[in-house]
């Protein structure tokens, strides 16, 4: 910065506010400086530039799985607001993995992020580290919070199951249940879900008995538990309700594999549904029945608020929680 200044012939005062905010400077100081910027090729560096700056303007986002749809869905999104806003937002992933949610938390520190936003592992989490980087900056969480006081934007779950278990009785044979791995907080919220919105249809709620894995392979999960159990007794009902989209795809090729018809028809074996509307289960064969997340509106909301937080003269900025839950809405289609 120091040598960028004297070629531009400018106090390095003036040069870093220039690039802090363009428009803080005179129109012909802003003008040589650009005219400089050409002829040396200079750039200040963005993570410097934030380490010096009392409130940076990056923002970081945890996912913790980069290739599920869901979550690019989500962080395009994210990213997209943050721009507008004058933020950049910086995508790190856990790989499902506690101690990579760990280190990328350690990396946004050394970065002096504004705020963030994640989805944590939860059940996996380290407790203490995400409430101490909480602490001290706006932090909220999607897709499963973390626990019941921590800010969270999501699905909510309640709702989704109600939805599903209610159309799922009143069309056919009442559904069991096929959990996900116990990866994040989702996996038993929504199993308790199912099992409070079957009580509610004065229905026995049946829980599929499968394997304790912790692996984010959810289709591989589907098709291998759903290979065994029909392999051998099968399943309590004809109708088979996912805890997600991906683990119900497992499950339908597992059904193919043994030659079985999935749909919902007297000349079907075995009717499958899910949950989150996966961009893949409407070209699933069959299509899958599901409830469908609002990925686009999950990101909005979670941006939005985060930006509020960053607002000191905000109200929002000095509420330490904050709860959005959003409904979901039932797509019927051929598999159930």
């Amino acid at each position: 910065m120091e040598d960028f200044s004297a070629f531009v012939g400018l106090s390095r005062t003036t040069v870093s506010k220039y690039f802090n905010d363009p428009g803080s400077v005179r129109k012909n100081t802003r003008s040589a400086i650009e005219v400089a910027l050409k002829k040396s090729d200079f750039r200040p560096s963005m993570f410097a530039v934030n380490l010096n700056r009392r409130r940076s303007n990056i923002l970081g986002v945890i996912i913790p799985n980069s290739t599920d749809p869901f979550y690019m869905a989500l962080t395009r999104r994210i990213e997209t607001i943050a721009n507008e806003a004058g933020f950049l937002a910086f995508v790190l992933s856990s790989d499902g993995r506690a101690e990579m949610e760990d280190q990328a938390i350690q990396t946004f520190k050394s970065m002096n992020i504004a705020g963030a936003i994640i989805a944590p592992l939860g059940v996996q989490s380290h407790h203490r580290i995400l409430a101490e980087l909480g602490a001290s900056i706006p932090l909220i969480y999607v897709d499963s919070p973390l626990d019941e006081t921590s800010s969270f934007v999501g699905t909510d779950n309640r709702q989704s199951f109600r939805l599903i278990v209610d159309y799922l009785c009143r069309s056919g044979a009442p559904p069991c249940y096929f959990a996900m791995p116990l990866v994040n907080n989702n996996a038993q919220a929504r199993q308790d879900a199912y099992v409070e919105a079957m009580q509610q249809f004065k229905m026995t709620p049946s829980i599929v008995p499968v394997t304790d894995l912790r692996s984010w392979d959810f289709e591989k999960f589907g098709y291998d538990e759903a290979l065994r159990i029909l392999k051998g007794q099968g399943f309590a009902t004809k109708t088979v309700l996912c805890a997600n989209d991906r683990v119900a795809l497992g499950v339908i090729s597992a059904a193919y594999q043994l030659g079985l018809k999935v749909g919902h028809g007297a000349d079907c074996d075995l009717r499958v549904a899910g949950h989150d509307d996966h961009p893949l289960s409407r070209y699933a064969c069959p299509p899958l029945t599901t409830v469908a997340q609002n990925y686009n509106e999950i990101g909005r909301l979670a941006i939005e608020l985060l930006l509020e937080r960053l607002d000191e003269k905000s109200p929002a900025a000095k509420a330490g929680s904050g709860r959005i839950l959003l409904n979901a809405e039932l797509m019927l289609r051929s598999s159930a």
